[in-house]
Formats: C-alpha cells, structure tokens, sequence
C-alpha cells in the first residue's frame, strides 16, 4: 500500500499541472485573463516538482511520462495560446499564431516522447514557450510574431541544457 502511494505522488502532481491548465482556460472563458495567466505559473510549478519528485522517490513511469505531456500541451500550449487570441488584435496572422503556437507544442511533445534526449532539450520546452505568453497575458499584451517565433522554436533543431 505504501508503495502505491509513494507510486502516485509524481502523477497527483501532474495532475495539479493539467487541472491548472484547465482552470486557465475556464478563466479565460470567464474574461478573467490575469487569473487565468496566474494558473498557467502555477501549473509551471507543479511541472518542475512532477519529474524531480518521480527521479528523487525512484518511480519514474512510461506512464507518468505521456500523462505529463499531455497535461503540458493543455497548460503550456492550449491555455496560453488562448489568452494570446484572447488580447489579440484579429487578423490571419493572429490566427496563424494561434493555430501553430500549440500544434508545434505538440509535435515537440511527440518528438521528445519518441526520441528523449539526455543533458539537452532539442527545440524550445513547451513551457519555456508558453510561459513568456502567460507573463505577456499579465500585461494584457499580445505580439503574434513572438508566439510564431516561439512555436517555431519550439521545433527547431537548435540544443537547450537541461536545468
């Protein structure tokens, strides 16, 4: 019994993440876009914590893994994309960005699950990309060329070291 629960610990705060990420969009929905920016560090919060806790308790999972990217593309891809498109000024540029910014956070995602690296990231973590659009969110500022440069670093070659 013990050991199932020390087990769930890392997944119950994965969990935190993604029903952080929802809760954002919930806000957002509700006009409530500084809330909702709020959520989307708090998600972050839990994100850093699912994985340190999972190597430190030595119950890293395949499963804890793809619950964790799932949980990512909602809190760092999906609910800040819609806090962009919320404050944005509407154009097909806007539009492009809003597509494209969680579409390359998934393809990152995949990637990474596919072909995990060890000691870098290769292309931008997502939420090293959506955390610069939740802290322009708090300012009610919007930029679309910044969310498609991120959701194109997102996907790029380029090596990150891992913290």
């Amino acid at each position: 019994m013990y050991n199932q629960i020390v087990k769930a610990i890392p997944n119950l705060l994965t969990i935190g993440n993604l029903v952080c990420g929802v809760l954002s969009i919930t806000l957002n929905m509700n006009s409530l876009l500084k809330e909702a920016c709020i959520f989307i560090f708090i998600s972050a919060f839990f994100d850093l914590l699912d994985g340190r806790v999972a190597r430190k308790l030595k119950v890293n999972s395949e499963f804890g893994v793809e619950l964790d990217s799932l949980a990512d593309i909602v809190s760092f891809g999906v609910a800040p994309a819609l806090i962009f498109y919320s404050i944005a000024t509407p154009s097909i540029l806007t539009s492009l960005a809003f597509i494209l910014f969680p579409t390359m956070g998934a393809l990152r995602l995949a990637k990474f699950s596919v072909k995990p690296t060890i000691g870098y990231f290769k292309g931008l973590p997502i939420p090293a990309a959506g955390l610069p659009l939740a802290f322009m969110g708090l300012f009610l500022y919007s930029n679309a060329w910044i969310t498609l440069i991120l959701a194109i670093l997102m996907v790029s070659p380029i090596r990150i070291k891992k913290l």
